[in-house]
């Protein structure tokens, strides 16, 4: 029996009393990944990436770990209820317009203690003041670094478009900016280098592409390396007291941990592995969060029909923003139809040893967007379920 056949068996022996469709992480796969993310931070703190998790419970166990420390959020909402339900480390990954929420962090010194917001527009910082209705807390600010790799004279851009702050004079002015306004304190600098972290070096079937990423890759690292020290430098001239230096992704650990300048780490989608990180030379996961549906039709030999599964993930559409029937191995989508919004036909010789409400088990192709379509998580141990908790939607919340 192969691996992953015993995986199979053992999701099944611990659902057997379940109805699909459900989903699942296996805690001892989501243990193990949490400590590779440590092992591989050296020494660092991992910070969560919450969208990337979207449960509280786990997020609570991964934190309860040594190496992990703080939250990195995606919404203010979220982060003002993260703080609330007792979390007290959240940076703020992403600058927000929501004028409500901030109304409510500029007048409570608990939330304001707890919230690091993102800017890197002074913009940022008039929306928020004209937001605070009264309200006089000392909102904590982090400023955000362009990371992507500019090639030919800037006429070639590799990276995720996010911040306009590039260079060390840049942020220096910013930070300079909210040093000198009243109601704000610099704390912190962080900068994702998204085409490092996330995406994939070793692509099946694809050597020469494979080997192109990881040039650009290399190059990458190096450029943003040196240009980030020098961003610190610059930045901790004019604050001296900056508290953090966040970096990375799960995909990039072990190189950002290595950059004297980054005093922390972000990861999330390492806890659970998703399809999307199967291809990467610098590290090798376990699958910890699937999804299971159940078969409702047997059209033909080599064919059944599972109910759903069309769950796309975010990002520029194409086949690998889908997800992969996993288990049991060898099945295939139909190339007509694919994953559906109610029937999905899946293909292959499996198929015929598969009975009317079976399961077939599923990998999201990211991590945490899987928990905006179920309200609960079963947490596999062994052969058995040993707890059910709720997502961020199972609490009444859908963030994004």
């Amino acid at each position: 029996m192969t691996a992953r056949a015993a995986d199979r068996a053992r999701y099944d022996r611990a659902t057997a009393h379940l109805d699909a469709p459900l989903a699942i992480v296996d805690l001892d796969a989501f243990d193990a990944n949490a400590a590779d993310l440590v092992r591989r931070a050296a020494g660092k703190p991992v910070r969560i990436a919450s969208k990337s998790v979207r449960c509280r419970a786990l997020l609570e166990r991964a934190l309860a770990k040594d190496g992990f420390q703080g939250i990195m959020s995606f919404t203010l909402a979220e982060s003002l209820w993260l703080v609330r339900s007792g979390f007290d480390d959240i940076l703020l990954a992403y600058p927000s317009a929501d004028r409500s929420g901030f109304a409510e962090l500029a007048a409570d010194p608990k939330l304001a203690g707890a919230v690091t917001v993102m800017v890197d527009d002074p913009a940022h910082l008039d929306l928020i003041d004209a937001a605070r209705d009264g309200g006089r807390e000392l909102i904590r600010v982090c400023l955000e670094l362009d990371t992507s790799l500019k090639l030919l004279g800037g006429r070639v851009r590799v990276g995720a478009l996010r911040s306009p702050l590039r260079s060390p004079a840049q942020l220096a002015e910013l930070a300079g900016s909210v040093a000198r306004r009243p109601g704000f304190r610099l704390v912190g600098i962080m900068a994702y280098e998204g085409h490092i972290a996330g995406v994939g070096d070793s692509l099946a079937g694809r050597p020469l592409r494979s080997r192109a990423i990881r040039l650009m890759q290399a190059a990458a690292r190096r450029e943003l390396a040196e240009r980030r020290a020098a961003v610190v430098r610059a930045v901790r001239a004019v604050v001296p007291g900056l508290e953090f230096v966040n970096g990375g992704g799960t995909g990039s650990v072990q190189h950002t941990a290595a950059e004297d300048a980054v005093t922390e780490i972000a990861a999330g989608s390492g806890l659970y592995v998703p399809r999307l990180f199967d291809n990467y030379t610098s590290f090798t996961g376990r699958p910890a969060a699937l999804f299971a549906q159940p078969v409702v039709r047997r059209p033909g030999v080599g064919v059944v029909t599972v109910l759903g599964g069309g769950y796309p993930a975010s990002g520029a559409a194409g086949p690998d923003r889908l997800p992969v029937p996993y288990l049991p191995e060898g099945l295939r989508y139909d190339p007509q139809e694919g994953p559906g919004e109610v029937q999905t036909p899946l293909l292959g010789s499996p198929a015929d040893d598969l009975l009317i409400g079976d399961k077939v088990w599923f990998r999201h192709a990211k991590a945490g967007e899987l928990c905006e379509r179920f309200e609960k998580l079963h947490l596999v141990e062994g052969n058995a379920v040993t707890a059910t908790v709720p997502t961020y939607r199972g609490e009444g919340h859908t963030f994004l």
